[in-house]
């Protein structure tokens, strides 16, 4: 069930209970008449229902632009190829540009088209057994040429400490490219990008005094059972009124407006977290740059796992 269908569902059951807020009361107090109840419901579900009709028009459309924009940036690489004839500096320089154009077109159309599978819970996981170290170094490959194109120094090394654990490869890489994309952006020439991974012990806490002592206790022999993977930058930091809204879907800085995207890099990548059991938080001082970070579990939620011998087991 996606987030708005869950959300559906708890208005359609707070309009039987009477807990929906009335319009035509101060404040928007819970009304307790059902035609009231009743009819902000039906208004809702209109809504929710035109809304999942543009969702399916805009992703019909941006599906209808990959095919003309992949034959695109197809003939613009065979004249960059130079198979059709010889090019001066000046065509190279135009050739250039539309291919950055394209590619950020290109960006843009998948962003799109993963935020619309995410809200209407079209992806799935797909989990097997892998090694986390090769998983980011394969995507610090990908990134080093662009962040050497703009004088950023992009460093990963491997961990011997990780070891290998079942979580979906793609989306894993997907969040780690969402997040060096955002340091490309906000780190300045001359900076620095660190990509870094570790074992974490990750303690879901108990509200109880007595718990809380007894996991403390556990904290120093408890085995890892999960990986933190964090991506840290040199470039001007979030203001802190901003780390959790930072990560709401179409949300840009006030003082951004002159860098790229939609707003969706960091939406989808807490999407893509919270889908795979994981959390995602943002850390920095402001002006020193900004570290952003994901837990996932050693053992994803409610998925069979291909490989993976120790399913069942205690």
């Amino acid at each position: 069930m996606t987030a708005s269908e869950k959300l559906l569902a708890a208005t359609s059951k707070a309009g039987h209970t009477g807990d929906l807020p009335c319009p035509s009361s101060e404040g928007g107090h819970p009304c307790a008449e059902p035609a009231c109840a009743d009819e902000l419901l039906r208004d809702y579900t209109l809504l929710r229902e035109r809304y999942r009709r543009t969702t399916d028009a805009l992703t019909s459309a941006a599906h209808d632009l990959k095919t003309p924009l992949a034959i695109l940036n197809g003939y613009v690489e065979m004249l960059q190829s130079e198979k059709l004839g010889a090019l001066n500096d000046r065509q190279r320089a135009v050739l250039a540009d539309m291919q950055l154009s394209g590619q950020q077109l290109q960006r843009f159309i998948q962003d799109f088209l993963t935020f619309s599978g995410l809200e209407t819970g079209a992806l799935k996981l797909q989990c097997i057994v892998a090694d986390m170290n090769q998983c980011l170094a394969e995507v610090c490959h990908l990134w080093s040429p662009r962040f050497q194109e703009k004088s950023i120094a992009l460093y990963f090394l491997t961990n011997d400490k990780l070891t290998t654990f079942p979580f979906d490869l793609a989306k894993v890489q997907r969040v780690v490219s969402n997040l060096l994309e955002n340091a490309s952006k906000f780190t300045p020439a001359g900076g620095t990008v660190w990509l870094h991974a570790e074992p974490y012990v990750w303690e879901r806490r108990s509200a109880t005094k007595a718990a809380l002592a007894l996991e403390r206790r556990r904290h120093d022999s408890a085995a890892p059972n999960s990986v933190k993977v964090s991506v840290t930058d040199t470039g001007p930091g979030v203001p802190p009124e901003y780390h959790q809204e930072i990560f709401d879907d179409f949300f840009r800085l006030p003082a951004d407006g002159s860098v790229e995207g939609m707003g969706l890099g960091l939406s989808i990548a807490r999407r893509l977290v919270l889908a795979m059991g994981g959390r995602i938080w943002i850390e920095n001082d402001l002006g020193a740059g900004s570290k952003f970070s994901f837990l996932l579990p050693h053992r994803p939620p409610q998925q069979e796992i291909p490989g993976d011998s120790t399913r069942g087991q205690n």
